[in-house]
């Protein structure tokens, strides 16, 4: 497994289709993140741009051979073991994103509440941050595998589905994405940290369902 998630992140890296939605995340964040903005708030807002870049993650990192190179790939290692580790490799590019966001956040931005009546402690802030992104980073994988092959074959309808699924999985009553967003905009208008646990566990039981899922329709459908 380790080969292939090498080859895999090699693969990425060289193809560098990894610079688009790294860009799209940083003017994201360049857009809605300023100094002296309340903490709770920009965390909020860097924890929800991760969703839609991590779904975009997964579909760079699965479709970036011919299908001539993917079907070699696949006797050699096994199509579920192969669509995994794309999996775990999207993973691995958009966790770091996330983290180095918090950490940005947290040393520009004003450590109180919305009206910055109300000092906000930092670690717990930050904690409730890191979960956060946590949470989106794996509901987006989630979103992402959903929307590419094998289980949509189309460009097109694989573009289309993925915008609106992450669209839906943070303005939803229920998602975890939105309840751990949600968690911190609100908190932070009363200086409040809530530290989204229930989400993050939801998001990671998800996440681990559609990999093993989709894993499986990678071998019946190739």
């Amino acid at each position: 497994m380790t080969a292939l998630l090498r080859y895999r992140a090699a693969l990425l890296v060289r193809s560098q289709r990894w610079l688009a939605p790294v860009l799209l995340y940083a003017a994201f964040l360049a857009v809605g993140v300023w100094w002296g903005q309340p903490v709770l708030d920009s965390l909020g807002y860097a924890a929800a741009g991760l969703l839609p870049v991590t779904a975009w993650f997964v579909q760079v990192c699965t479709t970036p051979e011919p299908p001539a190179a993917r079907a070699v790939v696949a006797a050699a290692t096994g199509s579920p073991r192969s669509h995994l580790a794309s999996f775990l490799v999207a993973l691995g590019c958009a966790g770091p994103l996330g983290a180095a966001a918090v950490l940005a956040v947290l040393l520009i931005s004003d450590p109180a509440n919305t009206d910055h009546s109300v000092p906000v402690p930092l670690l717990p802030a930050a904690a409730a941050g890191l979960l956060a992104v946590g949470c989106c980073v794996l509901l987006g994988a989630a979103v992402g595998a959903l929307c590419t092959r094998p289980v949509l074959r189309g460009r097109g309808w694989s573009v289309a589905a993925t915008v609106l699924a992450a669209l839906l999985a943070l303005v939803t009553t229920g998602s975890p994405a939105n309840s751990a967003v949600t968690g911190l905009v609100t908190g932070s208008r009363t200086g409040t940290v809530h530290l989204p646990l229930v989400p993050l566990l939801a998001s990671a039981v998800l996440a681990a369902a559609v990999a093993v899922f989709t894993g499986r329709l990678t071998a019946l459908r190739g």
